[in-house]
């Protein structure tokens, strides 16, 4: 038989992570079965809470730079993207020309 999916409002997450956060010596098991829902859920709201948490904070350091170093981040970061692409685009290359040469 298969669960029906709940929906849980947005302060209800929240409340639950802060439970989660002001209550280091519980265990997530205790905390989860205590508010009703699954283990799984809980710690997926904890992770997504801190990846949050984690963003706007590199926003903050991000809104702290002066306008010449942001330019240079986002010059950085599209040449980041531009040579992840071109690394992807050679290592199928490679095992492509490798397939070839052993047939």
């Amino acid at each position: 038989m298969v669960a029906k999916r709940r929906n849980f409002p947005d302060e209800f997450k929240r409340d639950a992570v802060d439970l989660v956060r002001s209550s280091k010596d519980r265990p997530l098991t205790d905390i989860a079965r205590g508010l009703g829902i699954h283990l799984e859920t809980l710690r997926k709201w904890v992770r997504e809470d801190a990846a949050r948490r984690a963003h706007a904070s590199a926003d903050e350091a991000d809104a702290d730079m002066t306008s010449s170093e942001q330019e240079e981040l986002r010059r950085l970061r599209r040449e980041n993207a531009r040579l992840k692409e071109d690394n992807e685009i050679l290592r199928k290359a490679a095992a492509y020309f490798a397939r070839e040469t052993t047939r």
